[in-house]
């Protein structure tokens, strides 16, 4: 098996489709414009605390890899942002989280009225860039991770209920969850250039194994003390999130141990010492590396698919990207 392992700059993945981020940034910027002041000033609040532009850069270089950036490609890439900034504003309702990348959340600023009122109009956005354009080869594979990583956040709710995921029903959700948006970026990046459906579908896949990848690393923060992640330490348990690095430790410990730690993170999430118990624990168990482990596989899986397309600047790329996605420090 190649040894993937390196140290890699996103700014440095990024260069080579730099120009094209450049046009992406002003499409997407146009297409969250509103007539409406609020609308417009809360968008424009959106659009200066954008992330590292990550989805975008799988649409890009799966373009590039599968014959090459067009038009549509550039159009798959804001809605697939569309997609995910209204998601990232859904959930930050949902979850009832103040703080998103150091920033306030639009609920925190505006409240969850207005917040829900700004994705819905964000997903509306979507759907019409690609209606208007004819996109809808794109607008069939974003609609089915819209549909997908509704089912995972309702299947996690539900298991969240009883604190009884077990480990395939956890990978289930983070598939839907996050991994289907990930994938949505590289199928989409294929068919804007023009791909055929068996391509497509292999870069669906390996777009599922890198967003599998992508979140075991989100995961795993939630066990470091480090306020460079943009996220509260422990914030998964406080949120009662069965986690994989949870998941490996209640199934290794004995029933009294285990329920005195299904009991803390059923009832006593919000005490500070009692969340730290649970983390301390949970780093004493092997539940760390046992994450890291099959955090390591599926990258591994990805890159595998990867080495199947021939060899080229934009395969060097995806694949310097992939090994971000597990060594990036937030």
């Amino acid at each position: 098996m190649k040894n993937y392992d390196m140290k890699v700059d996103i700014d440095v993945i990024k260069a080579p489709i730099d120009k094209y981020l450049e046009e992406f940034d002003k499409e997407f910027r146009v297409a969250m414009k509103s007539s409406v002041p609020l609308l417009d000033i809360i968008t424009r609040y959106i659009v200066k605390r954008k992330g590292k532009q990550v989805r975008p850069m799988f649409v890009f270089f799966s373009a590039a890899l599968c014959g090459g950036i067009t038009d549509s490609t550039n159009r798959a890439a804001t809605l697939i942002e569309l997609l995910h900034t209204a998601t990232l504003v859904h959930d930050d309702v949902v979850d009832d989280s103040f703080e998103r990348r150091g920033f306030f959340s639009i609920n925190a600023l505006w409240k969850n009225k207005i917040a829900v009122l700004v994705g819905d109009f964000l997903l509306s956005r979507g759907m019409l860039v690609s209606v208007e354009t004819g996109e809808y080869e794109l607008l069939k594979i974003v609609s089915n991770s819209v549909k997908e990583m509704s089912e995972g956040e309702l299947l996690q709710i539900e298991k969240a209920r009883n604190l009884d995921i077990e480990e395939h029903i956890y990978f289930e959700i983070i598939r839907k969850k996050t991994a289907s948006l990930i994938a949505s970026c590289c199928a989409c990046g294929a068919a804007s250039a023009g791909a055929n459906k068996e391509t497509i579908e292999k870069m669906y896949r390996f777009g599922e194994a890198t967003g599998v990848a992508f979140q075991l690393k989100d995961d795993l923060f939630d066990y470091e003390n480090n306020a460079a992640i943009g996220k509260p330490h422990g914030i998964d348990i406080k949120e009662k999130k069965m986690t994989l690095p949870l998941i490996f430790m209640l199934r290794n410990m004995q029933y009294f141990e285990k329920r005195h730690v299904i009991n803390i993170v059923k009832n006593h999430s919000n005490n500070p010492e009692k969340v730290a118990e649970v983390i301390r624990l949970v780093n004493e168990s092997g539940g760390i590396e046992y994450s890291e482990i099959k955090m390591m596989e599926y990258q591994r899986s990805a890159l595998d698919m990867l080495m199947e397309f021939p060899k080229s600047e934009t395969r060097d790329s995806l694949e310097t990207l992939v090994k971000f996605i597990v060594e990036r420090k937030k």
